[in-house]
């Protein structure tokens, strides 16, 4: 599967954007979906993450309740709606698919996502 990242941009404190991460080449039905975020210098850190079937959601805790992810198969893309974006909210943001059961909790760790897509910018002004 092919992942393409997309809806960066810059935006002001306080505002939102949401991202999209469309697949090709094989259904997203197929895999759990996560978005990471890096900012340069530092690890590439987990965001929030959807089971195949989208009834199981997984976030880090310091973007619950400000960043929602969603899919919709049909349309072989997964959003994260991002709010209430903060300065520290800075970085390139990744999506990564994970090949799991259907019903699966989505995983947070970057080493268990085999398929990744490029990255795409979010910048918050202050």
């Amino acid at each position: 599967v092919q992942l393409q990242a997309s809806g960066g941009g810059l935006v002001q404190a306080g505002g939102s954007l949401r991202l999209s991460c469309a697949a090709s080449g094989r259904a997203v039905s197929n895999y759990a979906v996560g978005w990471f975020r890096q900012v340069p210098g530092k690890e590439r850190e987990f965001v929030a993450a959807i089971s195949r079937s989208g009834g199981s959601t997984n976030y880090v805790e310091f973007v619950k309740g400000r960043f929602t992810i969603s899919r919709d198969n049909a349309k072989n893309t997964v959003y994260l709606q991002m709010n209430s974006l903060k300065p520290e909210d800075t970085a390139v943001y990744y999506c990564a698919a994970d090949r799991t059961t259907w019903g699966q909790t989505p995983r947070a760790v970057p080493e268990e996502y085999n398929y990744w897509g490029q990255g795409t910018q979010v910048t918050v002004s202050s």
